[in-house]
């Protein structure tokens, strides 16, 4: 896919991956929309990125607030005409153990990185079916492979994600819609200094944003990295739960 001219939206694009798309994505000169909780953030972003042109576009959204959500798709079909590839990121993280299980800090996390995903396939989905023609990129985690402790709520929104996203990859083939979903390692953004645990490989989020950006332009189906955490988690997927749960024993 040649993204020169194609019309995207991303969420979760005032930080992290989500602003280092939109920075990589506007010099392959595409066409944005820019969405986040933070408007102040988004306008400082799209003035950086498009001083002249009206290239960029952007408006408040909360991915978990279903009218929100399609004041945004309305906005950028009023704006654009269209919507070729929608980048579904915006997620959020947090740790906690079960003994002290928090269920409102649960709940809003698998409200964001669940069903602020589910809440714009409701009105993209249709659109793209009437386009016969359409991306979605969702970005998950490679947390989606077990049930790592301390994680309990972020694994399993990304495990649910991933299977999600990899059904309707094959249902909607069929209807000329592509499905592609992003499994990154530990990247360089405000969500992993809340870990106390030591991580290896960190990946700085232009070079995170690239390989997603390449990624995109190849239709890959799954874009994953880096390639030793892609190794590592298939092993972890596969090992016997005595074993797992011996190894991960440490951080229970």
């Amino acid at each position: 896919m040649n993204l020169s001219e194609k019309v995207v939206l991303i969420t979760g694009s005032s930080e992290g991956i989500g602003k280092a798309l939109a920075e990589h994505l506007s010099l392959k000169g595409a066409k944005l929309i820019l969405l986040a909780r933070s408007g102040d953030k988004l306008l400082e972003i799209s003035k950086r990125l498009d001083e002249t042109n009206h290239r960029i576009i952007f408006q408040k959204c909360d991915v978990t607030n279903l009218s929100e959500v399609e004041s945004a798709v309305n906005f950028a079909l009023n704006h654009f005409g269209k919507i070729d590839v929608a980048i579904l990121n915006a997620g959020i993280g947090f740790r906690s153990k079960a003994i002290n299980f928090n269920y409102e800090k649960t709940r809003e996390l698998i409200d964001v990185n669940l069903f602020g995903v589910l809440n714009f396939l409701k009105f993209l989905i249709p659109i793209f079916k009437k386009q016969k023609s359409g991306m979605i990129v969702g970005v998950s985690s490679m947390a989606d492979v077990r049930g790592f402790p301390g994680s309990a709520a972020y694994c399993s929104s990304k495990a649910a994600l991933s299977t999600f996203l990899e059904s309707i990859r094959i249902e909607l083939k069929n209807y000329h819609i592509k499905v592609i979903k992003v499994r990154p390692g530990f990247v360089d953004t405000n969500m992993i200094t809340k870990n106390e645990f030591t991580m290896k490989f960190i990946l700085n989020v232009n070079k995170a944003a690239k390989k997603i950006t390449d990624g995109i332009e190849k239709e890959k189906p799954i874009i994953q990295f880096p390639l030793i955490y892609v190794i590592l988690t298939n092993l972890i997927r596969f090992l016997p739960r005595r074993v797992f749960d011996l190894l991960l024993s440490w951080r229970a």
